[in-house]
């Protein structure tokens, strides 16, 4: 079973100007071009490959870092790619104020951390939270805090179904422990 405290630097997607980036759609996350990869251990250094001023983060990502995206991560296709390329690169989480639905979906299905940061707007105005900060998330309970700066804030907890499948490190195997 997998813990539930999560640790890593937090990435922070924002444009040049500064402006978190908003709507980032799966093609964004996992070009249409790189879809003939199969091999999810090979999908990993495409990842933000289509998202402008993001196309180095594969080189920059160290395992457990998180992402910190605008609302509506993930919009558009039912791209599965654009989960799993993240979940190659041993990304710890997304953070973001909300996600598509069927992105939302496709990672709690693939047992990866997508948490809703309802007041990340204060957050991010007060200056409480930049790219490079360690961060640690309980993600069911909902607390979470900036290590470097000391700071506490809320992510919403995951449901008690999406923990067990978190736990159980999939769908498919959260579905094999309740055959038992």
């Amino acid at each position: 079973m997998r813990e539930t405290s999560l640790k890593g630097r937090i990435w922070i997607l924002a444009d040049r100007a500064g402006r978190l980036i908003e709507d980032i759609d799966t093609d964004q996350i996992f070009h249409n071009a790189h879809l003939h990869i199969t091999d999810m251990a090979q999908m990993g250094p495409f990842a933000f490959g289509n998202l402008e001023g993001w196309k180095d983060f594969p080189q920059k990502c160290k395992e457990g870092d998180m992402i910190l995206a605008g609302r509506n991560f993930g919009a558009g296709s039912s791209r599965q790619q654009a989960v799993d390329c993240l979940i190659a690169l041993k990304v710890g989480a997304v953070l973001a104020p909300s996600f598509s639905a069927i992105y939302f979906r496709n990672a709690v299905n693939s047992g990866f951390p997508v948490l809703r940061i309802p007041d990340l707007k204060s957050l991010l105005d007060g200056k409480s939270l930049s790219s490079g900060d360690i961060i640690e998330v309980d993600v069911t309970l909902g607390k979470a805090r900036n290590l470097t700066r000391d700071i506490a804030f809320k992510v919403e907890p995951m449901s008690e179904v999406q923990t067990k499948i978190f736990r159980a490190g999939n769908l498919f195997e959260y579905g094999r422990i309740l055959e038992k």
